[in-house]
């Protein structure tokens, strides 16, 4: 039987750090799960849920992290993962919705709360500032999301209606 450990690093970006923090991982023994990596400002954050060999202690895999020149500096916890390694049904992606434009405070709280509306679930969000063409920064808000088959065409319409509340673009695919 397996362990099941939630992994997260946080520390400042550099080249190597996936293949580096997976590499040794999977030198260890481990499986990885679902996975996410991000550059965040000037750092970088990995998280993941890894199934552990079970003679393997937190602890141990822990120091081995520690231990990789990559990750000098880096903020890590290993620790137990109490819940199903693999995600339902909600986990699903189902469509892929990028809204881009002017940054405005409050802009993922006023497009997250159309999904609530009609059950659909936020699956990963991935939102940065980009440099625009000929100056200046664009906002962008990348949301996979789960949207239950009935309700789909409704909440698509929302979001494009809410962003463009926003003066915001709206475009979606299914996934």
């Amino acid at each position: 039987m397996t362990i099941v450990a939630l992994i997260s690093i946080t520390c400042p970006d550099r080249v190597g750090l996936v293949s580096a923090v997976s590499g040794r991982l999977f030198e260890l023994g481990a499986n990885l799960g679902d996975t996410t990596f991000a550059v965040l400002g000037g750092g970088a954050e990995f998280t993941s849920v890894v199934e552990l060999p079970e003679d393997m202690e937190l602890e141990a895999a822990d120091a081995e992290l520690r231990a990789l020149p990559e990750l000098e500096a880096a903020d890590i916890s290993v620790t137990r993962f109490a819940l199903p390694p693999v995600h339902g049904p909600l986990g699903r992606v189902t469509h892929k919705i990028t809204v881009t434009g002017g940054d405005r405070p409050g802009l993922i709280a006023r497009l997250s709360e159309v999904f609530v509306q009609f059950g659909a679930n936020i699956v990963r969000l991935n939102a940065e500032r980009i440099d625009a063409p000929g100056g200046g920064s664009q906002y962008a808000v990348i949301f996979a999301v789960f949207l239950p088959e009935g309700s789909a065409q409704s909440c698509l319409a929302t979001v494009a209606n809410t962003a463009g509340s926003l003066a915001l673009s709206c475009q979606w695919e299914k996934a």
